[in-house]
């Protein structure tokens, strides 16, 4: 049984769903004032929309393409205290369109200068140093050993960015694949694991900083480049791998706590990423979603249950448990016990 600090996961994570009205749309009862909201629209083939409060209102970009930032003001609208509002925009509020949006807190903003090598860029942030959460906007320099500070305090154990300029793929930085960050995956992409030692310059990330080499993607001479650094904490999240068995009776990953969210791709060969949460109807829930296309959920296709201290994939298919294949994952959840013993409702 682990024990947490967070007694309240949903207070820096959870997932909303919502219907479309095509109209102005007040999305309430997520439980946090959320800097980052990643929308989907779950009825429609539609691009994700991922918006967040560094850059601000009516700026999105799409996990399932390479398209650089733009803008869109009937888009995310506002961030509320309790959750966004919404313009009448197709992709975020379709009319009477089923949604989905994951929601993470980080609160603690600030800006400055970036450090180590070449010319100092500016950057802001937003940080949530208890859940292990960054969101950091910062301008490359095209230097390898130009460092970024995340304000976490520890070491990210995850990090996606995207070059906000350019048309390039979302990235994947994970230690399960390498401590440096020295291999990767795309997010936009269903690629397998690849070398992407120029992105980190085959640097570990530090307690204060991730350092990048010269890839355009992550360091494009004056490009605007988004960063978003996810660290471990017990009873909360936990970022890691597992080894596929091809059996329907798939590996149990134990994570500690039950999870709400679980996003997970094949670094073997190339597949989709994948996400289950625990917000899409079931008691656990079938309906499958894709973070790396722009497909509408697909429906009551069981491939991995939730457990009260972790997950199992429950399918042969090389999408989440193909024989010795690798899998990483990304989970978000509750512990059975926090730090006042307050327990949770598991299954």
């Amino acid at each position: 049984m682990a024990y947490t600090t967070i007694s309240k996961s949903t207070d820096y994570f959870n997932t909303k769903l919502y219907t479309g009205n095509a109209s102005t749309n007040a999305i309430t009862g997520v439980g946090h004032q959320p800097d980052l909201v990643w929308v989907k629209d779950r009825s429609n083939a539609n691009a994700h929309r991922v918006s967040d409060s560094v850059r601000g209102v009516t700026k999105y970009i799409a996990s399932n393409n390479a398209n650089p930032e733009a803008t869109e003001a009937q888009g995310l609208t506002a961030f509320g205290t309790d959750g966004f509002t919404l313009g009448s925009n197709s992709d975020f509020n379709g009319n009477s369109a089923n949604f989905v949006s994951w929601n993470w807190k980080a609160g603690t903003t600030g800006s400055g200068t970036t450090t180590g090598s070449g010319t100092g860029k500016a950057y802001s942030y937003s940080v949530n140093t208890t859940s292990g959460f960054s969101i950091v906007k910062y301008i490359g320099n095209g230097t390898s050993g130009h460092t970024i500070p995340h304000h976490l305090g520890v070491a990210p154990s995850v990090v996606i960015y995207k070059n906000l300029s350019d048309s390039e793929e979302w990235r994947v930085g994970h230690t399960s694949l390498s401590a440096n960050f020295s291999s990767g995956v795309f997010l936009s992409a269903n690629n397998s694991a690849w070398t992407q030692t120029g992105a980190f310059n085959d640097t570990a990330p530090s307690s204060t900083v991730v350092t990048l080499g010269d890839f355009n993607s992550a360091n494009g001479d004056g490009d605007n480049i988004i960063l978003y650094c996810f660290a471990d904490k017990t009873g909360y999240s936990k970022f890691g791998s597992y080894t596929g068995n091809g059996n329907a009776d798939g590996p149990f990953i134990y994570t500690g706590f039950k999870p709400s969210l679980v996003a997970y791709k094949n670094t073997t060969q190339s597949d989709e990423w994948f996400v289950k949460d625990n917000k899409r109807p079931g008691s656990n829930p079938t309906d499958l979603l894709f973070w790396s296309v722009a497909n509408a959920e697909v429906t009551n296709l069981d491939r991995l249950n939730i457990f009260s201290n972790g997950f199992k994939p429950t399918t042969t298919d090389k999408g989440a448990n193909a024989s010795g294949d690798n899998y990483i994952y990304l989970a978000f959840g509750q512990s059975l016990v926090g730090s006042n013993d307050t327990p949770c409702t598991a299954f």
